[in-house]
């Protein structure tokens, strides 16, 4: 594994390739969201269980709609105030799309905040991606942790993009029920709670 410009990431990316990329909160394993055997692969890079869904990177909203995820009011709200930020929003989707990152009617979208990211996801479309550790224990913060992390072997390589601040994302999860907080992270409960209103029973507490 190697150190990668801008463009090496792309090339690897569209080849159907994995690479680790600097995110505003930690590093990622991403690979192109249209490559189903490729998104496949990040699962077995990160030793992850089938079952425990991926994410998905976003460059703007534009790529929501050619995604056809369910994208409510609240959804847009939450989008305009925290977005680009660290916040993912999980909503509904479309059954082949959500099965094709591990989950079964929704998905987890997020558009982080890093100009680099942005430029990939640009050239390449939307990210399924993972942090860059081994599954179960801490992400890796720089490209300096990856290339000396065993795990990251079948990586073509990593964007070194400097130190990013190690603080995770929130996920928020939207239904027709309301909102609820599924893993707590940079963006506050309050914080989402002064633009949705309470928070739905059952949320992560």
């Amino acid at each position: 594994m190697r150190l990668l410009t801008r463009d090496d990431a792309v090339a690897a990316l569209r080849r159907g390739d994995a690479v680790a990329v600097p995110t505003d909160t930690v590093y990622g394993v991403a690979a192109r969201l249209d490559d189903p055997d490729a998104v496949a692969r990040l699962f077995a890079i990160k030793s992850r269980p089938s079952d425990v869904a991926l994410p998905i990177l976003v460059g703007s909203l534009q790529d929501l709609v050619a995604l056809g995820v369910h994208w409510s009011d609240a959804a847009q709200r939450l989008a305009e105030h925290f977005w680009p930020g660290a916040l993912t929003i999980v909503v509904g989707a479309p059954l082949e799309l959500a099965r094709r990152v591990g989950a079964t009617h929704s998905v987890g979208v997020r558009h982080a905040r890093h100009e680099e990211l942005d430029a990939v996801i640009a050239r390449c479309g939307p990210l399924a991606v993972t942090s860059a550790n081994q599954h179960g224990f801490a992400p890796c913060t720089s490209a300096a942790e990856v290339l000396t992390t065993a795990w990251a072997a079948p990586l073509a390589g990593v964007i070194d993009a400097g130190v990013c601040d190690g603080v995770a994302s929130t996920v928020v999860e939207l239904d027709a029920t309301g909102w609820r907080v599924r893993r707590r992270g940079a963006v506050s409960i309050d914080a989402i709670a002064a633009h949705l209103g309470p928070e739905s029973p059952g949320g992560d507490h």
